[in-house]
């Protein structure tokens, strides 16, 4: 089994930047994609990014193009979501994400770590 923990999440004004970070632990092998997906109150959960872990393509959201990036981080198996010139809108819960097989849906969810945007 993998384990996800996010961290990263907190409190800025609108136009700043966030960091947050994913790491996996356990069975990592045969991770096929890993990827970023958020929640606002009262709304559904969404896909933000992702990156397919053989080639690091990377996918996005359109409402992130351009201002967020998602990126392998360091040596081990983490990832990293760059969150730029955010707007109050992008306030959620952020959940990351791990799918092991392209017929399958992402399977295995971290915690969350909330992003609060103030205007």
């Amino acid at each position: 089994q993998v384990q996800l923990v996010e961290s990263g999440g907190g409190l800025v004004q609108a136009g700043d930047s966030l960091r947050l970070s994913c790491a996996a632990s356990g069975r990592t092998a045969g991770i096929y994609f890993m990827a970023w997906f958020r929640q606002a109150p009262g709304k559904e959960r969404e896909f933000v990014a992702s990156i397919r872990w053989s080639d690091s393509n990377t996918y996005y959201a359109d409402f992130v193009k351009g201002r967020f990036t998602i990126s392998k981080d360091g040596a081990e198996t983490t990832v990293a979501l760059q969150m730029n010139s955010l707007k109050p809108e992008d306030t959620a819960v952020y959940f990351c994400a791990v799918r092991h097989n392209p017929l399958l849906a992402y399977a295995i969810w971290g915690r969350g770590t909330q992003v609060t945007v103030s205007s």
